[in-house]
């Protein structure tokens, strides 16, 4: 076997469960378990890490973006649909954060397209990132978070930047089928404690750990 290009945070803790896995954008991902169909309707959590991505920064970052093509949310802490289901989410007033599809690689064209320009500043994205669905999401965020996700509407396409169990995250509110679904993104290097803790918590509310299939 290849030796994989890059590693999930959490890989480690993966090895435990037992399930079905493909190298995706160079990464070792695990597609499908068992109790997918069970879990994606009650609580689930995907390890979407080998999703591609990129950060900017910068006074002309949003200009920047929009010369290559990218649609500019016009608001703060909100994201925008791209082409094959990916998305760019503005953090603040001038940081974004790009991330593909399964099908799609906007992300490495624009790294490789941000070669020094004025007051643009790539950012190294080593994101632990998940999926979370199902009836009991609101149930496992009201043990992790204080930030009230259910006053949020879907149709503002809200970016939440707040904290997990002491840990900096960003989350998205979006759709999946016509249920709710819940993207998370933290630092790496926090993903092993993110990670077991949450599903430890989801387990005890009857969920536990999806394949990415079931959520893309």
């Amino acid at each position: 076997m290849n030796t994989p290009l890059r590693l999930s945070p959490i890989y480690d803790s993966l090895q435990s469960v037992n399930g079905s896995w493909r190298e995706i954008n160079g990464m070792p991902s695990l597609v499908a378990l068992p109790a997918d169909r069970h879990r994606i309707t009650h609580l689930g959590i995907a390890d979407l890490s080998f999703l591609t991505r990129f950060g900017v920064k910068g006074a002309n970052a949003a200009e920047w973006l929009a010369n290559q093509g990218m649609p500019i949310p016009d608001r703060p802490n909100t994201w925008h649909c791209l082409p094959e289901s990916g998305m760019i989410a503005r953090l603040g007033l001038t940081e974004f954060l790009i991330e593909d599809s399964v099908n799609s690689a906007i992300a490495p064209q624009l790294a490789t397209a941000c070669q020094s320009p004025a007051k643009v500043y790539p950012i190294l994205r080593s994101d632990l990132a998940l999926g979370l669905v199902g009836d009991h999401v609101n149930h496992l965020l009201r043990q992790t978070c204080s930030f009230n996700f259910q006053a949020l509407s879907l149709g503002d396409r809200p970016v939440v930047l707040t904290s997990m169990i002491g840990v900096a995250v960003t989350v998205i509110l979006g759709e999946r089928n016509g249920e709710s679904f819940y993207r998370i993104w933290c630092d790496g290097t926090f993903g092993t404690y993110f990670w077991q803790t949450l599903i430890e918590i989801a387990t005890q509310l009857g969920g536990g750990v999806i394949g990415t299939e079931s959520v893309l």
